[in-house]
C-alpha cells in the first residue's frame, strides 16, 4: 500500500516578522485616520503630513515612510469612501440594469458622499488640483502618489458611460473619458465655491449636464419648471 506524501506547508513566521508587520499595519491605519479627521476639519492647505504624524503619535520621518507625499495621504483616505459605488456599478452590470438609471444612482450617491464629507472632498480637489499643475500630466498608471489614481472618482461613471455608449443607449460622442471628467469636475468645484449646497441640488447640476451630453433627449421635458432632474424625480 503506498503512503501519500505529506503535505508541506511553509514554515511558520518568526515572531520578530510577524510583530513588525503589525506594529507597521498599526501605525499605517493611526495615520489613515489621523489624517481623515485633520483633512477633514481643517482642510488641505491648513494640514501637514508632520500634523498627521504628531496627531497619531510617530515621527514625522515615519509618516513620510507610509506615505512619501500629502497627496498619496489625501487619496489613501478618500479611496475607501468610493468603493461603495464600484461595488453598486458592479451589481448594477450583472443584473443588467438600465444605464440610465445606474448613472442616475452613480450621480446621487456620489453627490451624497461629497456633500456627507465636503471638507475632505474639498481637501481631495485641492490636491488633485495641486498634483496636475506640478505634473501638467494625466495621471500615469502606477504613479501610487497621484491622488488621482489613489481615489479615481470618475471611473464607475465612465465605465457606466462606456456601456451605455456600446449599447447604443447613450449617444457615442463625446467619449466617456470627457463627459465622467466633467461631471467629477464640477462637482469637485462646487465642493470648493458651494458649501452650502445640498447633495440634490449638485446631483440635478450633474445629472444635467450628463445626460445633456450623452442623452439630450431627456432635457426636453414637459415639466412646467423644465427640471427634469430635480429633487427626487
Amino acid at each position: 500500500m503506498s503512503v501519500m506524501p505529506r503535505d508541506e506547508t511553509d514554515p511558520p513566521e518568526d515572531p520578530r516578522t510577524r510583530a513588525a508587520r503589525t506594529k507597521r499595519e498599526r501605525t499605517r491605519r493611526a495615520l489613515i485616520e489621523s489624517a481623515d479627521a485633520l483633512f477633514g476639519t481643517r482642510g488641505w492647505n491648513q494640514t501637514r503630513v508632520e500634523d498627521v504624524a504628531a496627531a497619531a503619535g510617530v515621527s514625522p520621518a515615519t509618516a513620510y515612510n507610509h506615505f512619501p507625499t500629502k497627496h498619496s495621504l489625501i487619496g489613501t483616505v478618500y479611496a475607501p469612501l468610493l468603493r461603495p459605488l464600484l461595488l453598486s456599478a458592479e451589481a448594477d452590470r450583472a443584473a443588467g440594469r438600465s444605464v440610465v438609471d445606474a448613472l442616475s444612482d452613480q450621480v446621487r450617491a456620489l453627490s451624497r458622499t461629497s456633500a456627507r464629507h465636503r471638507t475632505l472632498t474639498a481637501a481631495l480637489t485641492l490636491a488633485m488640483l495641486d498634483y496636475t499643475a506640478r505634473t501638467s500630466a494625466p495621471p500615469l498608471p502606477g504613479d501610487e502618489s497621484d491622488p488621482r489614481n489613489l481615489a479615481p472618482m470618475t471611473s464607475t461613471i465612465q465605465g457606466l458611460i462606456e456601456d451605455g455608449q456600446r449599447s447604443g443607449e447613450l449617444r457615442s460622442f463625446p467619449p466617456a473619458v470627457e463627459i465622467s471628467g466633467m461631471v467629477v469636475n464640477l462637482l469637485m468645484i462646487r465642493s470648493l465655491n458651494r458649501p452650502h449646497e445640498t447633495a440634490d441640488q449638485t446631483a440635478e447640476m450633474l445629472l444635467t449636464v450628463m445626460f445633456g451630453a450623452v442623452k439630450p433627449e431627456f432635457l426636453m421635458s414637459d415639466r412646467v419648471d423644465g427640471r427634469p432632474f430635480s429633487g427626487d424625480d
